[in-house]
């Protein structure tokens, strides 16, 4: 396994790059193995060019770097082509500079003569170099770099096909966007998913049941994300519910209701609403009944959650495969699993590996720091979380730190894992990084990340940055959809410091978070102004009634979450400093005009009862976030003249909201809109459009709206408009124009912007295409486009009354041969101005060509010059008398006689003085063409 980092994604033209010896493997290994991938679906760039020279062109270097994976295929003459090891050096600065994959193959030759340079191997090198001497450390150094990568070596398979299958696996593995991602050193992982998988495959005939055991932080979801990775693409049917404990702890038992409609959704492929855990565990059982799935169930800590989601396995079919990881060997046991892999210490071997990994980027230590590894190995234990925290704590410190470090890590008990930990925490260089650590353990685990900054930037604590330590310590992990993660034992060690800074008094810790402290706090007043963040989730069904005398003390409280409680009493008792509130179930109609609160970054009032957010909007200079979603009662939003700052604006699943104020376009720092499934909004103020900040704009299930305007087109940094489920049928014009435009979701449209637009283009223009011999009727003087097939017309175009065409602004001609769409189109354009263009010829009296009116046509084709000499000649033919408006076109007409070419929005050309003739205008003919690169 190689560490990679990546300063940047580069857009990827191929998939695989092939970098071989031709000589000694172009006919046979490298040609079967491009056939291989090739098969697979799997785009590559194989080198055909048997090369003499040492300089590689830019077509060669563009396709090594906009490759995804490189293929090295190391032979015994590889050394003797110096194209060869140009291109090797060229994959490795990819592989550093960009985090490109790269994957060595031993064709016939040993990987450690490829890392030493041995024998015969080294011997052609140093010759090769004697030609180009400064090269041989660069070549010495590329080759060891790519020989210590996790790769394969031929003579260690049973055959070349089966390697090549392997290796195609391995590709796809790396480029398939349905793999899980697991840890980026995945040391001592490798045998356990063996013995998993070896298991399985003598059960396809019957359910497997596999349970993965082990303390936290022992590695129990990295090695189920393996096996998930290794086997799922046996299955259409599968699902991964990771994290099913922390999910179900977060809320109340209606949260399993969710994990069991995810569960449905993915086995069925279609969204299922659940009204009840019990509902929810009879459909699981009925609808997955004899169906060959594979689920794996992350974390569980309680049987209950294994019933509901996986009531019984009997009900699924032969060769399904169900993977449980929890902490508890007991209810492996009560659901009576096939076979438990337990997850044992690493041993020592595997610990240094690991450790060096992280500590040094390497699989081994430093020279001078192989002692100091070994100690903080043994103090690890063999545990990866420990040794992925310290190891990235000690990265590119000096050796009197790491002394340091291990003598106060000796000072330690080795049973005490959170202690262990906390020594990351305590290397924090500054107070601000520990309260931003201290914040996420109490309050902000799962919450997205871009708004956690928000937040805790309003505190003062420049969290962009102390997020990013946080991350790079191994403290904070982000996971998906940019939610901020933390292992379970570190979260554990950050709420125990908070403990212990304030003896036994619960009441004067900084954070409040253990329920039963906080309701006693709350119910006694006992809290003091050492409080700066408080959480209450209270359970939606229970009634929980606080008096706001409970705060008066709380005069740094800047940090609340109030979950279905009810609070009563004067709100400005509340603390000023408060940043961030979540209240979510709030029962009253409006929020009380006494709660001024102008520091508030964060709102968050969803599934509340309001009717309006505010009586009275009051100025909230600070707000950036304001979220009234599942609010049920709620009719329409607030004024937000006050609300300047704000920059995102959610109101999901509100079904009475039937107006959006007009003040919307004064948010000139709008980043997103979300209106999704407000089935009462019927349409959205103008000045909507207006906004250009607006990133992210959702109208899904908004069933009403039935129109967007043109005006969209001024939304140029919008990146992602999702409007499924509404009552619009037309795409605007307009959205052409948004350059930023990243993914659409539109009238049936669905997918990135690159491919929808030639979709939206090509509907436009021909919306009636079919396969009639010509479009028809031509009735109503609204008729904008017209398409014409006439491959399989041997009757040839047969044209329709000319009095409908007289709006035509678009065509569309196929033909089967360059005669027959010569024909039709001079046809056509005789019928479309009403004078048939070959009279042009013969043309000697003005009143025959006076009614000509060229009106700008839009004519796609596919032999682009046969229409442009046809247009040409039967124009230029006819502009002979001084009468007619003049007409110039180039002598010859095929593409390359174009005398403007450019790429981009705008061509610049000069039209010439025509004294003589009087021009009243001019005839532009466009050729574009577009290609994936363009």
């Amino acid at each position: 396994m190689g560490y990679s980092s990546s300063s940047f994604n580069p857009p990827w033209i191929h998939d695989v790059f092939i970098n071989f010896r031709g000589k000694d493997t172009r006919q046979s290994f490298v040609s079967h193995l491009d056939a291989a991938l090739t098969n697979a679906g799997i785009n590559t760039y194989l080198d055909h060019q048997l090369h003499k020279g040492t300089e590689l062109g830019p077509e060669l270097l563009r396709a090594i770097q906009g490759s995804r994976i490189s293929i090295l295929v190391f032979s015994k003459n590889y050394t003797e082509s110096s194209w060869c090891l140009n291109e090797l050096q060229k994959v490795i600065e990819c592989h550093i500079t960009h985090g490109q994959l790269v994957i060595p193959v031993f064709y016939d030759v040993d990987p450690s003569v490829v890392r030493h340079q041995k024998g015969d191997f080294g011997k052609a090198l140093r010759a090769t170099a004697k030609l180009h001497s400064p090269k041989l450390l660069i070549w010495r150094s590329a080759l060891t770099q790519a020989a210590n990568l996790s790769g394969w070596d031929v003579t260690k398979c049973r055959s070349e096909f089966e390697l090549m299958q392997q290796i195609v696996e391995d590709v796809l593995a790396k480029i398939d966007s349905t793999f899980l991602s697991i840890t980026e050193f995945p040391v001592g992982l490798e045998p356990r998913v063996e013995k998993v998988t070896a298991f399985i495959e003598n059960q396809q005939k019957k359910v497997c049941v596999i349970g993965i055991w082990g303390m936290g932080g022992s590695g129990k979801t990295t090695t189920a994300k393996a096996i998930y990775n290794r086997i799922h693409l046996k299955f259409t049917d599968r699902s991964f519910l990771e994290n099913v404990r922390e999910v179900c702890e977060k809320e109340n038992r209606g949260i399993i209701i969710h994990l069991q409609q995810q569960l449905l959704s993915d086995i069925l492929k279609t969204k299922t609403k659940i009204h009840s855990i019990a509902l929810g565990t009879t459909k699981i059982e009925k609808r997955f009944r004899g169906k060959k799935a594979l689920v794996v169930l992350d974390d569980v800590a309680t049987f209950e959650q294994l019933k509901s989601l996986c009531g019984n396995p009997k009900f699924f079919g032969p060769g399904s495969i169900l993977i449980v990881t929890t902490r508890d060997v007991r209810l492996l046991n009560l659901f009576k699993v096939d076979y438990v892999c337990r997850m044992e210490e690493m041993d020592e071997h595997e610990s240094l590996e690991l450790f060096s990994w992280h500590a040094f980027r390497q699989p081994s230590p430093m020279k001078d720091f192989h002692k100091l590894s070994e100690n903080v190995v043994a103090y690890c234990g063999g545990l990866p979380v420990a040794l992925e925290v310290l190891g990235s704590y000690l990265y590119e410190r000096t050796k009197q730190e790491w002394k340091s470090v291990i003598s106060k890590l000796e000072r330690i008990p080795n049973d005490q894992v959170q202690e262990k930990l906390r020594i990351s925490y305590d290397g924090l260089k500054d107070d601000m990084s520990k309260d931003i650590f201290l914040d996420i353990c109490c309050f902000f685990i799962g919450k997205n990340r871009a708004d956690v900054t928000e937040i805790l930037n309003g505190c003062g604590l420049y969290a962009n940055i102390g997020i990013t330590v946080l991350v790079e310590r191994s403290l904070v992990k982000i996971e998906k959809n940019n939610k901020l993660g933390m292992h379970d034992l570190i979260r554990d060690m950050g709420r125990e410091i908070v403990r212990e800074s304030s003896t036994k008094d619960p009441g004067k810790r900084s954070r409040l978070w253990f329920r039963e402290d906080v309701h006693d706090i709350l119910t006694k007043h006992t809290g003091t102004e050492t409080v700066e963040g408080l959480v209450l989730k209270v359970e939606r069904n229970s009634k929980v009634v606080l008096s706001t005398d409970s705060f008066k003390e709380m005069k740094k409280l800047r940090l609340l979450q109030l979950d279905h409680a009810v609070l009563v009493g004067d709100y400005r008792f509340l603390s000023k400093e408060l940043r961030w509130i979540h209240w979510k179930g709030f029962s009253f109609n409006y929020i009380p005009d006494e709660f001024d609160q102008g520091n508030l970054v964060s709102i968050d009032v969803k599934y509340s009862s309001i009717k309006q957010v505010w009586k009275e909007t009051k100025l909230l200079d600070n707000l950036k976030i304001l979220n009234v979603s599942h609010s049920r009662y709620l009719k329409n939003t607030p004024d937000f003249s006050k609300l300047p700052n704000l920059e995102k604006l959610i109101v999901k699943d509100c079904p009475n909201l039937s107006e959006v104020h007009h003040s919307i376009g004064d948010l000139k720092n709008l980043l997103l809109l979300n209106l999704k499934d407000c089935t009462s909004l019927s349409n959205l103020p103008r000045k909507v459009y207006q906004l250009a900040s607006v990133k992210t704009l959702i109208l899904s299930g908004c069933s009403k709206i039935d129109k967007l305007e043109e005006d969209i087109g001024q939304m140029e940094y919008l990146t992602t408009l999702i409007a499924n489920d509404t009552s619009i049928k037309d795409v605007p014009y307009s959205i052409l124009r948004l350059k930023s435009i990243g993914y659409i979701s539109l009238c049936g449209y669905e997918g990135l912007s690159r491919d929808v637009f030639p979709s939206l283009i090509w509907s436009w223009m021909s919306p009636t295409r079919n396969s009639l011999p010509r479009v028809s009727p031509f009735e109503g003087n609204s008729l904008s486009l017209v398409s014409l097939d006439v491959t399989s017309n041997n009757m040839g175009y047969q044209p329709p009354m000319l009095r409908n065409l007289s709006k035509l602004r678009s065509v569309w001609i196929q033909c089967s041969s360059v005669i027959q769409l010569t024909q039709e189109l001079r046809n056509f354009l005789d019928d479309l101005y009403d004078v048939s263009f070959t009279k042009f010829e013969t043309a000697s009296h003005p009143s025959q060509i006076s009614n000509i009116s060229l009106r700008p046509l839009l004519i796609g084709m596919r032999s682009c010059h046969v229409v442009i000499n046809t247009l040409s000649k039967s124009i230029s033919q006819g502009s002979t008398t001084n009468d007619c408006s003049g007409f110039c076109l180039p002598d010859s007409n095929y593409p390359s006689w174009l005398a403007y070419t450019c790429e981009g929005p705008s061509v610049y050309f000069q039209v010439p003085e025509d004294n003589d003739r009087h021009m009243k205008g001019t005839i532009l003919c466009v050729v574009y063409s577009s290609t994936s690169e363009n």
